[in-house]
């Protein structure tokens, strides 16, 4: 019996359809192992009291059909039998035939790829042929109508469907090598190879141990030369160039393969077809004239940045992006070409001084023209660029402002302002460059407007009176105010006396 068990160990070394992959699909094998009998005289796997070892070698054939599933197609020939006693026993050879599917756990549940330990359950049917004999002793043969017969040793043969599930565990050593134990339950379709007829059909465990190797062309989808199984990318264009993971060269590591990189040995991007974008304004490189523009400047089609004004100067360094200006002033213009940029520019469209702030100054007085208010005649900036009015003139028209008296309610004026009016008279002969303005101003007794009415009647009565006097009409204006512009309180009358006036004010 220890002869027969080393042997059956020696005979497991076997081939076993289970190791195929994708590359290698087909497999073929040899096992052996043991056959326990159960049916109606008992069960060889829980009562192995006096029972024979009945051993078993097979052939099988495995084919590949994807990571979940195996086909197998087994054949198995040895011992079947069983020991009830000395007067119920049966031997019988069996051969047995069957096509069953592999549930690869590892690969169908928890989706790894040829795992090292590789468990599977099987199910399948499949024929067994069976010659048996109940031994070389009288064998009582019971059949289900419980007729009893006796006599001499019984022999039987004829072959049964049978139903197979079963379960194995696979370790993987190599893609090509395996070691696996198997274990398969059958149930026939016949009650009666033990020689015994009652209620359930006879059924035996097979129990084998083995190897496993596997053996085809590994799959070579994009014929690259590198197996599928190694192959990163394995739909690879026809006559690509490819790296030992059988991925399309890409000499500049860019991410673009060599043949899809029309420049194939400069790092590029992909919306350049490999091509680079060195200052990365959205234009490749071979269309770039300003391959070097700082970063988040705006560019025109050709690559260089933006230059709305057409001034030469582009707009990330033109203060003035939207005007034609000068590279001396920032992209900034000086209309009048007086080296005053036009910001800075009191005067942009006339040429001026720079202690002007870029206004003329015709009488070079000190006084810009736009601030001078006698641009033609030199003056003081105190009177904002016009000659200084003499103390004498002023005094005079201080004079006149309370000096010039009109009959009550009329515009008609007194002898007694004569004098007074004469000087104002002498004052504009002597000042030629002088302009007069005539203002009249009334107290608030009365309408107000009546009072502005009688207001500019009186101013020029008084500008009349100056015209009379041989005083150009053309240096002289008359308004009236009326009672808008009181210089006094008009509730006394005091102050009613100093509303009631007429202000000379000069010119020039």
């Amino acid at each position: 019996m220890k002869k027969l068990v080393i042997f059956m160990l020696f005979i497991n070394i076997i081939i076993i359809a289970n190791g195929q992959n994708a590359d290698s699909k087909w497999s073929i094998g040899l096992s052996a192992g043991r056959t326990d009998y159960t049916g109606d005289l008992g069960n060889a796997l829980v009562d192995q009291n006096g029972q024979e070892f009945q051993g078993f070698g097979a052939l099988s054939i495995g084919f590949f059909l994807n990571n979940s599933f195996d086909l197998n197609l087994r054949g198995s020939y040895g011992n079947y039998g069983f020991k009830k006693n000395a007067d119920s026993k049966f031997q019988s050879t069996k051969f047995d035939g069957q096509l069953l599917i592999l549930y690869k756990l590892c690969n169908g549940y928890l989706f790894k790829t040829n795992p090292f330990i590789d468990p599977y359950l099987a199910g399948g049917v499949g024929i067994a042929n069976f010659d048996s004999k109940s031994g070389n002793y009288t064998y009582n043969y019971s059949i289900s109508n419980n007729t009893n017969i006796s006599g001499l040793p019984l022999k039987d043969k004829g072959t049964d469907v049978i139903f197979t599930i079963g379960a194995g565990i696979k370790f993987n050593f190599t893609s090509d090598f395996a070691l696996q134990f198997q274990s398969l339950f059958s149930l026939t379709t016949g009650d009666k190879r033990d020689f015994y007829v009652d209620n359930s059909n006879d059924a035996y465990f097979s129990h084998s141990v083995g190897i496993v190797f596997s053996f085809g062309k590994p799959k070579d989808t994009d014929n690259d030369g590198i197996p599928d199984k190694l192959d990163k990318c394995p739909n690879t264009p026809v006559n690509v160039k490819v790296d030992a993971n059988g991925c399309p060269v890409d000499s500049d590591n860019d991410g673009i393969a060599d043949y899809l990189d029309k420049c194939p040995n400069i790092k590029g991007l992909t919306a350049f077809n490999g091509c680079p974008d060195t200052d990365g304004d959205g234009v490749e490189d071979a269309l770039d004239k300003c391959p070097n523009t700082p970063a988040n400047i705006k560019v025109d089609a050709t690559g260089c940045p933006i230059d709305s004004d057409g001034d030469g100067i582009p707009d990330f360094q033109d203060k003035c992006p939207n005007v034609k200006g000068l590279a001396a002033f920032q992209g900034c213009p000086d209309t009048d070409g007086d080296g005053i940029q036009d910001s800075e520019d009191r005067c942009p469209n006339e040429k001026g001084d720079k202690a002007l702030k870029g206004c003329p100054d015709r009488d070079k007085d000190g006084v810009a023209d736009i601030d001078d208010r006698c641009p033609d005649v030199p003056g003081i900036k105190e009177n904002k660029g016009c000659p200084e009015v003499k103390t004498e003139v002023k005094e005079v028209f201080k004079k006149a402002l309370q000096g010039i008296q009109f009959a009550t309610g009329k515009d008609v004026i007194l002898k007694p302002s004569y004098p007074i009016l004469d000087q104002v008279a002498k004052i504009m002969k002597d000042n030629p460059s002088y302009k007069l303005i005539i203002n009249g101003h009334t107290d608030n007794v009365g309408k107000a407007d009546k009072n502005r009415e009688l207001s500019e009647k009186r101013a020029a009565s008084v500008k009349k009176y100056l015209l009379d006097k041989g005083v150009d009409d053309s240096r002289m204006k008359a308004a009236g105010f009326g009672d808008t512009m009181p210089v006094a309180d008009n509730k006394t009358k005091e102050g009613q006396k100093q509303n009631r006036r007429v202000e000379f004010v000069v010119e020039f």
